[in-house]
């Protein structure tokens, strides 16, 4: 059974996400706020967390924050808020949240959204991917090329793992905008264009063993040099 952790201060509504959730056979913990959030989650083990941004002691922001440096860095985090601008949906996912719901909300559809993200991330389960000269390890975040360690940015290292782990396989803007980003985002499809450059640019002075190959009107795959 797959546990979810619901962070909301309205009682009323984190009982009602809560029923409808375990009538959908998951295990539901909750928390009224940031602070206690954090506690569960050094207490339970969950599959995805629900977040609620406008809350006291610590705010969806913040708590989104403290999980992806601190707790659980890719956990799947769903967005609940009565904030509906664009401006907080960007700041939301730049933190690192994967989708958005604006309150009032059909729990149908939150259900729907859950599932997508869950079935997304067990898609890539592996901890530890080897390419050649390349190790990608998604337990401490480290990506080994040969004897040197780089700590990538968060949003560059699930770029370069989703290409590791659909190796040889050409994967378009729009899917690696939704696998990384979240199928929410509002943003610029270029932006898939500047982080595949940084990451180029990191490692053509490491080694040449791999590269991220571009399919003009496609998108982008990763291939590594056969010895």
């Amino acid at each position: 059974m797959q546990s979810i952790l619901v962070v909301d201060d309205d009682q009323h509504l984190r009982e009602l996400v809560t029923r409808f959730l375990a009538e959908h056979h998951y295990q539901v913990y909750q928390a009224h706020h940031g602070a206690d959030a954090i506690t569960q989650l050094e207490k339970y083990d969950v599959q995805a967390i629900i977040i609620d941004i406008m809350m006291p002691e610590l705010d969806g922001y913040q708590l989104i924050r403290e999980i992806r440096e601190q707790q659980k860095r890719d956990v799947p985090v769903i967005m609940l808020t009565a904030k509906g601008q664009l401006e907080d949906k960007e700041k939301g996912f730049a933190l690192g949240a994967d989708d958005y719901m604006v309150k009032p909300f059909e729990l149908k559809e939150l259900l729907f959204r859950l599932k997508a993200l869950l079935r997304r991330a067990g898609s890539y389960s592996e901890r530890i991917i080897e390419l050649g000269p390349l190790q990608i390890n998604k337990e401490s975040y480290e990506v080994k090329v040969g004897n040197k360690i780089l700590m990538l940015p968060l949003k560059e290292f699930e770029l370069l793992y989703v290409l590791a782990a659909n190796y040889e396989k050409v994967l378009t803007r729009d899917q690696l905008i939704e696998k990384v980003w979240g199928i929410e985002y509002n943003g610029n499809e270029r932006t898939i264009d500047v982080h595949i450059k940084r990451l180029r640019e990191r490692f053509s002075k490491i080694t040449d063993q791999f590269r991220l190959k571009t399919i003009r009107g496609v998108g982008y795959s990763l291939e590594v040099k056969q010895k």
